[in-house]
């Protein structure tokens, strides 16, 4: 009986190894306005929304572009989950199911300088130094 139970495990885990799912790792990379040019650790990657796949977990840097707006250097995580730890993602291979990782990132871009109203531009800067002026008059 313990060679039959044995024999059967054999199998099971055979088919298991023979049917192996997959994981499915995958970044989303969204901004405000759409259509900026995105480049990942110095890698073009396309224009928003943009889905790209990616081989490892830790911080990215991230560059972002779009003509009229400012750009933006800045570093994101991909944090990685239990399912991906050494050892246990030997388990998560084996599993006959895709099991997908979805980063997603988000980016509100600001206009330049030249995008806004010339004349709101004009008020913030004499609002800004009249703001100045008051503050040096009160240093003694």
């Amino acid at each position: 009986m313990n060679a039959r139970k044995s024999i059967a495990c054999s199998l099971l885990l055979a088919a298991a190894a023979a049917v192996p799912g997959c994981l499915k790792r995958t970044i989303h990379v969204t901004t405000e306005p759409p259509g900026a040019l995105v480049w990942l650790n110095d890698v073009e990657v396309g224009r928003t929304p943009l889905e790209t796949d990616f081989t490892y977990f830790g911080v990215y840097s991230v560059r972002i572009r779009k003509e009229g707006f400012e750009p933006v250097t800045t570093t994101r995580r991909a944090a990685m989950p239990v399912y991906e730890w050494p050892v246990v993602d030997l388990a998560a291979e084996a599993w006959p199911r895709t099991i997908e990782t979805d980063i997603r990132w988000h980016f509100d871009l600001a206009p330049t300088a030249e995008r806004t109203d010339p004349a709101s531009a004009r008020r913030d800067a004499v609002e800004r130094a009249r703001s100045m002026r008051d503050d040096s008059a009160q240093v003694p």
